[in-house]
């Protein structure tokens, strides 16, 4: 788990350039439990900065940390207002009860549950929230699995499977995680649906940044990239369905 969670610096440009933002919907829905600017808001895991930049634009004070250096040193060229800290949760220092939001973005799964609730509780004002979200592709159109299957068979069989990203749908642990800490109230879920345009060489650049595919090794993983974005390519422009997850919930008294 360690070896993947640390993949993200080595490929942190393209990670920066091509990973997508979140709905705006997604940060209407935070302010309406949060409240308006000047709210002191920590981010959990912030990359270099997608999920950053729409909790900034609720007027917030951010605090923002990430293991790798490259992604906040990325995320601090674009975002100069808000405090970034080179840490793991794991080994930050929150301020106690210094937050009226807690939020991770495609990050709260690296961590430990015995640990990431109960960090996260401490930190949160009376009354304060957890939010965790992520991005879940869906499965691609029929068209893309059929030539994509035959070259995952002979490549690469271990990776034809749901993307680690599946962890965020409400078939996956989250909400029952939550419950299980006894330190929040009831969850609320919700998902945001939306549809991007790749070409395959985009569609190929988003692989390079997910971790599951950087732990392989290099040769490996560069043919099968290869024969990936070859396939593709006749098929022109792609439509890839996606779903945001929100899983919400409130400090108990």
């Amino acid at each position: 788990m360690n070896d993947q969670r640390n993949t993200f610096g080595a490929v942190a440009a393209e990670y920066d350039a091509v990973r997508p933002y979140y709905p705006d919907e997604l940060f209407e829905d935070l302010a309406d439990v949060v409240g308006g600017a000047a709210q002191r808001v920590l981010e959990i895991g912030c990359g270099s900065g997608q999920a950053t930049a729409g909790l900034l634009g609720r007027g917030w004070e951010v605090v923002a940390l990430d293991p790798s250096a490259e992604l906040i040193a990325l995320a601090q060229a674009r975002l100069s207002a808000v405090e970034f800290h080179v840490d793991q949760f794991e080994t930050f220092a929150p301020e106690p009860a210094g937050f009226r939001l807690v939020a991770s973005a495609q990050a709260w799964h690296w961590i430990d549950p015995a640990v990431s609730f109960p960090k996260a509780a401490s930190a949160l004002q009376p009354g304060g929230w957890l939010a965790v979200f992520g991005h879940v592709p869906s499965s691609p159109p029929p068209k893309v699995l059929a030539v994509l299957e035959p070259i995952y068979a002979e490549i690469a069989p271990d990776l034809w499977r749901p993307p680690p990203q599946a962890w965020y749908l409400p078939e996956g642990p989250v909400r029952e995680l939550f419950d299980a800490s006894g330190l929040f109230g009831p969850v609320l879920q919700k998902a945001y649906t939306w549809t991007e345009r790749v070409t395959a060489t985009g569609f190929v650049r988003q692989l390079r940044t997910r971790s599951d595919y950087n732990v392989i090794a290099q040769k490996r993983r560069d043919r099968l990239l290869f024969e990936v974005e070859r396939a593709l390519a006749p098929l022109g422009e792609l439509s890839l369905r996606n779903e945001t997850h929100l899983y919400l919930a409130q400090l108990r008294s």
